[in-house]
């Protein structure tokens, strides 16, 4: 999907921001901006958007976005998501320009690894392990201190992080298409068709007039704003929703193909392996395996 760009207002009397934000959900338009964002979950749960990457997120999530990456959260529909509440969400956030403490700065031999990270986190870097705990006490005390006692936590944070190995990579480019107002309502209209409707059949021909375009205008366009397919992007959609009812586990195997607009099991099974590269129930027994380690 092509984003838009989304403008950073910062306090005149600080080098970034760092803010706590309880909201009704996180905003559900794709954006990007040119701060970098260290983004903790305390609550809220659905699925993200991250370069051309669609996965599950969920509580205690940490994430580090490079500049221009776009990005968004959806929770409304996740079964936990109720309307009109003022606190379906909360999150630690945290933003700042790569030069925040001048251009000079990443050139200096000490700043080497935090200029390596800044050019990792381009790809979305998710955090985990010891990192994560050690990361996350940091950005409480950012939000609380002030003065050269936040800047220093923000010091702390990037020192941490740019020497950890509990960094995965999420987004497989960094390259993006900027967007203008018109290819914006345009992609939102796509988005949200999809997600409200993924569980029945879609074909090309619907996508082309929720666009409003032709088919092969449809086809071209998308491919050419998110490098793959509709169907590809479809299947990814449907395969993030089965991992999230895979953990919830209430269901069967069986029961989340259907539920989730699969015609029939094999086909299920096939896109979750080329997604996944595990079949639906050793995803299950890795995600419970890993919770009971955290």
């Amino acid at each position: 999907m092509k984003p838009h760009f989304y403008k950073i207002t910062a306090d005149d009397e600080s080098s970034f921001s760092a803010s706590l934000r309880i909201q009704p959900d996180f905003g559900w338009a794709l954006h990007y901006h040119p701060e970098l964002e260290l983004h903790y979950i305390i609550k809220g749960n659905g699925v993200r958007f991250i370069g051309d990457n669609i996965s599950n997120f969920e509580e205690t999530e940490m994430v580090l976005l490079g500049e221009n990456l776009p990005h968004t959260w959806r929770c409304k529909e996740h079964p936990d998501f109720e309307e009109g509440k003022k606190d379906n969400t909360a999150a630690i956030v945290i933003q700042f320009l790569p030069g925040f403490l001048g251009h000079q700065f990443l050139s200096i031999p000490e700043a080497v690894a935090i200029k390596t990270l800044f050019e990792k986190a381009k790809k979305g870097l998710l955090i985990n392990g010891k990192t994560k705990s050690v990361v996350h006490k940091l950005m409480l005390k950012a939000i609380n201190a002030g003065g050269m006692k936040r800047l220093i936590t923000l010091l702390e944070i990037l020192t941490e992080l740019s020497q950890s190995k509990d960094l995965s990579y999420i987004s497989s480019v960094t390259d993006f298409y900027k967007s203008d107002e018109a290819q914006l309502v345009r992609l939102n209209q796509i988005y949200a068709y999809t997600m409200a409707n993924f569980r029945e059949p879609i074909n090309l021909g619907q996508m082309a007039k929720v666009a409003n375009l032709s088919v092969t205008s449809f086809c071209r366009y998308f491919k050419m704003m998110t490098n793959k397919s509709f169907h590809e992007f479809l299947m990814e959609v449907r395969i993030s929703n089965a991992c999230r009812l895979l953990i919830e586990d209430r269901m069967s195997i069986k029961g989340i193909c259907f539920e989730c607009g699969f015609g029939n099991v094999s086909n299920f099974y096939r896109f979750f392996v080329r997604i996944k590269n595990m079949t639906p129930a050793e995803f299950k027994k890795s995600y419970h395996k890993e919770k009971l380690s955290r």
